[in-house]
């Protein structure tokens, strides 16, 4: 009885104009088809690999006069939970997330409970997941601003020792240059300094990376890191040698160099050119002049050493960091 109704199914259904069908929609009414004409399911199930059960249910959706009835069926429960958050934290999420676009949900879960909003840090992953698909959430594109620098030998830095350990923030202070390409055809050059201990950073954008812009820049690493500078890193870069060396030696700064290709070594502020090149420069929409671009890298390294929190430090900023466990520790013994 059940093969003969579903003759004359099919048999109605080839009276119907013929109607455009997805591939799965087709494959179903073949396989419905198969089965009215041999009278065997176990067949149709074979050749078209699907259970019976599978076979039944097609038979039980398929409308003679809409053929359509045979595709595919959205499968979103008919009441979906809505988000327990409200719609004021949702929208603080966004604009945290709109101002600072390349931090992750445990860096934002502490802003909020900065502000006393208390968010697992899954639910703000998951707020942003709804923000994305809404597409109204703006995610800047990676772009490549930086080039390797060429190693070349120092005459005055050695290589730093092995036992020579940094245990507290200013025993040593990696430099590095990062090439800034804002244009076609222009290139600025920032020098960064990263305090291995405290993860506290100084920033300075120049047109030109020479030694005599890496002496200015010793100026303003004493001048704003919040501890003694005792020992400086650098790679086999230019702008590191001659005139700088010159005035590490006579402000009495230990200065390392690293050996050829090995970048490595200087792990942390490399580190730091990545965050910052992602953090700011491709999130920056600015005036690219160096005369704007110089005021809001200074106003981005307060938001780096202030603001953000660092995995490294447990979530604490520097500033926090420094604040728990002061500019001075322990007395270390180094060569």
């Amino acid at each position: 009885m059940q093969l003969r109704s579903l003759s004359g199914v099919i048999r109605r259904g080839s009276q119907v104009a013929v109607v455009p069908l997805s591939p799965p929609a087709r494959r179903r009414l073949e396989a419905l088809t198969l089965w009215q004409r041999t009278g065997q399911w176990r067949l149709a199930a074979e050749v078209f690999g699907v259970s019976r059960a599978t076979l039944y249910r097609w038979r039980q959706r398929y409308d003679p006069h809409h053929l359509q009835s045979l595709e595919a069926r959205s499968r979103r429960p008919h009441r979906v939970r809505a988000s327990p958050l409200p719609a004021a934290v949702v929208q603080r999420i966004h604009a945290l997330r709109e101002q600072y676009p390349r931090w992750g949900r445990e860096k934002l879960r502490v802003l909020l409970a900065r502000e006393g909003i208390q968010v697992a840090a899954k639910t703000i992953d998951r707020v942003l997941a709804r923000l994305r698909a809404r597409r109204v959430l703006h995610e800047p594109p990676r772009q490549a601003i930086s080039a390797r620098k060429r190693a070349r030998a120092r005459p005055y830095a050695r290589r730093k020792p092995k036992e020579y350990v940094p245990t507290t923030p200013g025993d040593l202070v990696e430099l590095d240059t990062l090439d800034v390409r804002p244009l076609p055809g222009v290139v600025h050059k920032q020098l960064t300094g990263r305090d291995v201990i405290s993860r506290w950073d100084v920033l300075e954008l120049y047109g030109r990376a020479t030694a005599t812009a890496a002496t200015r820049f010793l100026d303003a690493l004493e001048a704003r890191m919040p501890f003694p500078i005792r020992a400086l890193q650098v790679d086999g870069g230019s702008e590191f040698a001659a005139g700088f060396e010159a005035a590490c030696q006579r402000r009495g700064l230990r200065l390392f160099v690293l050996p050829p290709r090995s970048p490595k070594l200087n792990g942390h502020v490399e580190r730091a050119q990545r965050t910052h090149t992602e953090e700011f420069y491709e999130c920056y929409d600015g005036d690219l002049a160096l005369s704007a671009l110089r005021p809001a890298l200074r106003a981005w390294e307060d938001t780096y050493n202030h603001v953000r929190p660092h995995q490294a430090l447990g979530y604490l900023t520097p500033a926090e960091f420094l604040a728990h466990h002061g500019p001075r520790g322990p007395a270390s013994h180094m060569c």
